[in-house]
């Protein structure tokens, strides 16, 4: 069991693991997968079980029979991943400068995010002597 809601582990696939993001599609996988295998982590991925629905209420007496109930959309196919060293945080990794792009600069949130296709790493306030 987490101390807090940003350490989390359980066990995947009989392994246990720090969770890295649960409900993920399967591009955000692949994204991070690659990431944190560059960063020589072992992933472990495996699909999120469908979210609890309450059930349908039973049809009326009087309802039409010529339209059948409409079916519930299925809901997107979603995936937790996790990592086999249970220290990791990625928040930490993040914001402790840890992890590196295959071109070995250092993971911003921007690029963790996917908001930026390529991470800029700077140089951190605190260390710039300008």
């Amino acid at each position: 069991m987490a101390i807090n809601k940003n350490h989390e582990f359980e066990e995947l696939d009989g392994i246990k693991c720090a969770i890295v993001e649960k409900n993920v599609s399967a591009e955000r996988v692949s994204f991070l997968k690659q990431l944190l295998e560059i960063n020589k982590f072992n992933v472990v991925v495996v699909a999120s079980p469908p979210p609890k629905i309450a059930p349908a209420p039973p049809p009326s007496a009087n309802a039409d029979e010529a339209n059948p109930a409409i079916a519930a959309p299925l809901p997107p196919e979603t995936f937790t991943l996790g990592v086999t060293d249970v220290m990791f945080n990625a928040t930490n990794a993040v914001f402790g400068r840890l992890l590196k792009t295959a071109d070995g600069h250092v993971v911003t949130l921007a690029y963790w995010k996917q908001q930026e296709s390529v991470s800029h790493d700077q140089i951190p306030y605190y260390e710039n002597k300008g």
